[in-house]
């Protein structure tokens, strides 16, 4: 190794050893909130885009109403066909309902939600990742009924 190169490594150890206490000296003493998500997350997500939707018109349920509105008490499967891709399936309620999906890729975990109104009157927004055919379970809770909107964001 000559002497120009043994001085780059000398010089990239002490950059590497800079750029740490900065970062751990930039380091906030609370112990944060995780539910939320750093702005730069944020601003990468946003030049990454959106996953695509899938479309209303590839679910299948009995209890389909027509047009991507779900009605149904008590509970409903929906069928939703091969996307070509991982896809978001939206699912959009006034009220409270669950959600039972399993988890894309070969995954063996089946993922559960009970998806409550949002607190600034928007309803109740399930997202669950579709990558291949699959079957998504949804309950009402209660006694009355739900109307459940398969909706494209």
């Amino acid at each position: 190794m000559s002497g120009r190169q043994k001085t780059l490594l000398g010089l990239l150890a002490v950059l590497l050893v800079v750029l740490f206490v900065v970062a751990v000296g930039a380091g906030r003493d609370d112990r944060g909130d995780p539910g939320a998500r750093h702005g730069l997350v944020d601003r990468l997500g946003a030049l990454a885009g959106e996953r695509a939707a899938v479309d209303p018109a590839g679910v299948d349920a009995d209890c389909a109403d027509g047009n991507g509105r779900l009605t149904f008490s008590g509970s409903c499967v929906l069928r939703v066909a091969d996307p070509g891709g991982l896809r978001t399936l939206v699912l959009r309620s006034a009220a409270r309902f669950t959600v039972v999906a399993p988890a894309p890729g070969d995954a063996e975990v089946t993922i559960r939600d009970e998806v409550e109104p949002a607190s600034d009157g928007t309803g109740a927004v399930a997202k669950v990742a579709v990558d291949q055919a699959t079957e998504v379970g949804l309950t009402c809770p209660g006694l009355g009924g739900c109307t459940v909107v398969v909706a494209t964001s």
